[in-house]
């Protein structure tokens, strides 16, 4: 087996018997993407010598003193800095941008042993759920490259899946690492809000977009995200490490009790083939003598308060662009700014209403069931030259993100949530079960899942695409 095919678990298994170094795996992604990127567009930014150096530098450590990933090299999302390394957020506006200072994740990941080598596309400041971009162009899914690989974490799944990454760094507001790892047949996992050591320096208290790991397979990203946890003072909603690492949990594989399955979530329209191969993985559980009941959770205007939520969001975070020429930005995302520019004190109060309402009733609905296991996505991927997804099941969504709404419950709800690869369709397209846990209770919906995967069988990645 070559070191592309094998886990991030089992590389840096390898990395601490001293059997393989940085530097060759280094060589072997840097020969990988030389041959496959082009196929799929993952990693337009590469950081080698940099990463050479920082790999050099930790090779002169003790391999016990290294780290948790030892010299494992991450992918880090173009939405993310990392010194002296190209920084565009997918935009026209910062296409020749270079970061002055790395963002205190990626040096959290670095101080535990990740070496940086690539950065992954993503669309413009991670709008829209479709990974394409006017710097780079398009990332094409490795299973059809015909298709979309869903977004905005869209190049970090499709670099996993196609074997030029073994762990890559994403981001989440509303489903942007799970909707990736639903379409390109891989695990995406957005944490409770705090759980990661995420920095947003203009608003440090916003809650509703998260930092997460995304990798090939569970145990995979558990070993990820104990490199990412932990207090920093840059952050005030940042919580201590858990006393047992979740890799550990997840390894713990402690069946759940008691599970809610629900084909829509009571609000949105999904394709019958999705739904059945998702209520199929469930009933997996079943047979294994878990209690699955089939019941969709009590929640009111789910869409709408997300589109108001983030739309004040995107008006706080980027207002000032519209400053900027609007014709190098995207109209969704412009449209989306001047909603939220527009948005009345009225409007974001009765936003933030709703959403302790869906709050309170998910905090209830955990007090009966362990996990919400629905459909990471409503659709399959669909053809990479449609800008997002405007109808399913004869219902025409009228905002840009609303395809996206199955995700937007486990943002508004504060949830822990991650998409584990289900199965296949008939055209041969992964397609992702979402698995949500209550408010910070990573530690059981990891374990879940991994008595889950067992079941299920781990999705055939890395493949060459197709």
């Amino acid at each position: 087996m070559s070191l592309i095919q094998k886990t991030a678990v089992e590389i840096v298994e390898l990395l601490k018997k001293d059997q393989v170094t940085p530097l060759d795996l280094l060589e072997a992604l840097e020969k990988r993407i030389d041959k496959i990127d082009k196929k799929v567009n993952a990693l337009p930014i590469r950081c080698f010598d940099r990463a050479r150096t920082h790999a050099k530098k930790l090779m002169e450590k003790p391999i016990n003193k290294r780290g948790i990933l030892a010299g494992l090299p991450v992918a880090i999302k173009d939405l993310t800095p990392v010194a002296n390394v190209r920084f565009t957020s997918g935009s026209m506006l910062f296409e020749n941008n270079i970061a002055q200072e790395s963002d205190p994740l990626v040096e959290a990941i670095e101080e535990q042993g990740g070496i940086i080598y690539a950065k992954s596309n993503t669309p413009e400041f991670g709008a829209g759920g479709n990974t394409f971009n006017d710097v780079f162009g398009a990332t094409l899914n490795p299973w059809d490259s015909k298709k979309s690989v869903a977004g905005s974490s869209g190049g970090a799944a499709a670099a996993l899946a196609s074997g030029t990454a073994w762990l890559a760094h994403g981001s989440d507001l509303g489903g942007s690492l799970r909707n990736p790892a639903s379409f390109c047949g891989i695990v995406g996992l957005r944490p409770s809000p705090g759980r990661i050591q995420a920095v947003n320096t203009l608003l440090p208290f916003q809650n509703l977009g998260v930092q997460g790991p995304m990798a090939r397979n569970v145990a995979d990203i558990s070993l990820f995200l104990d490199t990412m946890t932990g207090q920093t003072p840059f952050s005030p909603l940042s919580t201590p490490s858990p006393k047992r690492n979740f890799f550990t949990a997840s390894q713990a594989r402690e069946k759940p009790q008691k599970v809610a399955f629900s084909s829509n979530l009571g609000y949105m329209p999904v394709e019958t083939e999705v739904a059945e191969i998702c209520k199929k993985a469930a009933i997996k559980l079943q047979d294994q003598g878990v209690v699955v009941e089939e019941i969709d959770p009590d929640v009111e205007n789910v869409l709408e308060t997300f589109w108001t939520l983030r739309s004040n969001l995107f008006a706080s975070l980027m207002g000032d662009l519209l400053e900027h020429d609007q014709t190098k930005l995207m109209p969704e995302l412009v449209e989306n700014i001047k909603e939220g520019l527009n948005m009345t004190s009225k409007n974001v109060r009765e936003g933030e209403i709703a959403r302790g309402k869906i709050f309170n009733t998910m905090a209830r609905f955990f007090e009966e069931y362990d996990l919400l296991l629905a459909p990471s996505t409503i659709v399959p991927p669909f053809p990479v030259g449609n800008r997002y997804v405007e109808s399913c099941g004869g219902h025409k969504f009228t905002k840009y993100v609303d395809w996206l709404g199955i995700a937007f419950l486990a943002t508004l709800a504060s949830c822990p949530s991650m998409s584990l690869p289900a199965g296949k369709n008939s055209e041969g397209l992964p397609i992702g079960l979402q698995i949500i846990g209550p408010n910070r209770g990573e530690e059981t919906l990891l374990s879940a899942a991994q008595y889950l995967e067992d079941l299920l069988g781990q999705s055939p990645v890395p493949i060459d695409p197709q």
